[in-house]
């Protein structure tokens, strides 16, 4: 398609080729048919959401006591199934497939719906989709427990987990299809790419990796240039398409304005598919690979720059004028806040792909630094801020608390900006002390242990956050929330005002 032939308007105001009675103007027509939509993804949509917060409550608790292992090993260290080497992975695959993965699927169908402007269609494949995901992920995090792991960044579920969840996404994306086959008009807006795009790159990044670790492995020190490679790919294409996708939508939707420029939109899509699928090799720098591999892994990722400046750019161009929307609606602080993260993630992974800043951050926990911000600074709260758009027009009433919004969001900032914040400079310092050769590597380990404290501090906010969270979706869910006719807003005065005036 030619890019000059996609309009540039807010993805549910385009006109509908329908012809009515003249007393009914296209507004009401427009109106009806998003109402039609949200109804039949009701069901769906919610059963997503609702599964992916309770991973997260789960993930939130595992991660909780996983960090407090790191400074207190000897807690529960009786107990097989609750050391660190069972629990930390059944924590980050608990929020990788249950938590973020989920999220994202429901974010991506409630999307899909409204800018293939097409009520949902088969939407038992969906619901039975989400049943076995929740399967695969319960037999997953149970095999991990009881030692079933295969030992694999981010792919430590066992087979049978893994074929559940093969079967699952099978049904899922039979759905996306289905709804872009049968989608209304020519237009094919840029948060569609983005998300069909993860569709379609999810099972080639997982399927491969599976096959060559487990159906045909490659041998000796290629499966770790597989899992890195799949690590990162699957940060980027699955969680990072999804992410930009939303942000691509909640942005000019909130603001009521269009995105700055598709063409932007469109170099910053394309480029970001070329390069981040070179990703993850610059991970084992000075590790016994061909230098080749590790060199073009080290190009592709300084080159994602160009996406993430076209994006950055257009994100703030279509945001110029509006930043004081910020001060009341949830959606546009989380989205936004998101957005800046997804920049400032990029970058921190340019620097430390460099070799000489690598020697000091490799084996360290900057690079746990680096997941967590792609994962719950960008993509995490970008969904928090989709949810906070989706659910009040899938329920029917609007978020009960403006003052528990502000709170779970402030917990959100604080607790992952000190989490990064922790991690990232006491992997410096643990790197510093590992290149020293005057100093024993039990004295290196030592050096890391008060970041680590604050780690499991920043950990509690980030807990107060996703229970408040949760709390206040359970409200929503069972017809507990506002009845209003405007959203709720951070701001108090800002919300009387407008309610004023209407």
């Amino acid at each position: 398609m030619n890019p000059a032939d996609v309009p540039l308007i807010a993805p549910d105001t385009a006109p509908i080729a329908t012809a009515v009675d003249s007393d009914v103007t296209i507004h009401d027509v427009e109106r009806v048919e998003r109402a039609l939509i949200d109804a039949s993804t009701r069901l769906p949509v919610l059963f997503f959401y609702g599964s992916a917060i309770f991973w997260l409550l789960l993930g939130t608790l595992l991660a909780g006591f996983t960090s407090f292992k790191l400074h207190s090993p000897e807690l529960l260290s009786d107990v097989s199934f609750l050391t660190w080497g069972r629990v930390r992975p059944a924590h980050m695959n608990v929020m990788v497939y249950g938590w973020a993965s989920m999220a994202g699927i429901g974010t991506a169908i409630w999307l899909m719906a409204r800018l293939c402007r097409t009520t949902l269609r088969h939407p038992l494949l969906l619901i039975g989709g989400a049943a076995f995901w929740n399967l695969g992920v319960l037999l997953g995090v149970g095999g991990i427990l009881v030692g079933d792991s295969t030992g694999y960044e981010w792919l430590e579920f066992p087979p049978y987990a893994a074929i559940v969840l093969f079967v699952a996404y099978s049904l899922v994306v039979s759905w996306a299809l289905l709804m872009f086959r049968f989608r209304r008009g020519d237009n094919i807006y840029i948060t569609q790419w983005y998300l069909l795009g993860a569709f379609l790159w999810f099972p080639w990044v997982y399927g491969a990796a599976q096959i060559m670790l487990f159906v045909v492995p490659v041998q000796g020190v290629m499966q770790e240039a597989v899992t890195w490679w799949f690590a990162n790919n699957l940060l980027f294409l699955w969680f990072g398409a999804i992410g930009l996708g939303t942000a691509y939508y909640m942005i000019p939707k909130v603001i009521g304005r269009p995105v700055y420029s598709y063409h932007l939109a469109a170099i910053g899509f394309w480029t970001y598919a070329l390069f981040a699928s070179w990703t993850g090799m610059q991970r084992l720098v000075d590790g016994p690979f061909p230098a080749w591999m590790i060199t073009a892994s080290i190009a592709a990722t300084i080159l994602t720059i160009i996406p993430v400046a076209t994006v950055g750019l257009n994100h703030h161009m279509t945001m110029r004028g509006y930043f004081g929307l910020l001060r009341y609606s949830p959606t546009l602080r989380f989205t936004v806040f998101g957005a800046i993260s997804y920049t400032v993630f990029s970058l921190v992974g340019v620097l430390i792909s460099l070799r000489s800043i690598a020697r000091y951050t490799q084996f360290t926990e900057a690079s746990i630094a680096y997941s967590h911000m792609g994962l719950y600074a960008f993509f995490t709260m970008v969904m928090f801020g989709s949810m906070y758009y989706i659910v009040p027009r899938l329920v029917g009433r609007e978020w009960r608390y403006a003052s528990l919004i502000k709170l779970h969001f402030w917990s959100s900032t604080y607790g992952v900006g000190l989490m990064v914040l922790m991690l990232l400079v006491g992997g410096f310092a643990q790197g510093s002390s590992m290149n020293d050769p005057s100093l024993a590597f039990s004295e290196s380990t030592q050096t890391i242990l008060p970041y680590l404290r604050g780690r499991s501090v920043s950990g509690l906010l980030l807990t107060v956050a996703h229970f408040i969270f949760a709390f206040h979706f359970g409200l929503m869910l069972f017809g507990l929330g506002r009845t209003a006719s405007v959203p709720t807003f951070l701001n108090p005065k800002e919300e009387e005002a407008l309610e004023a005036r209407l």
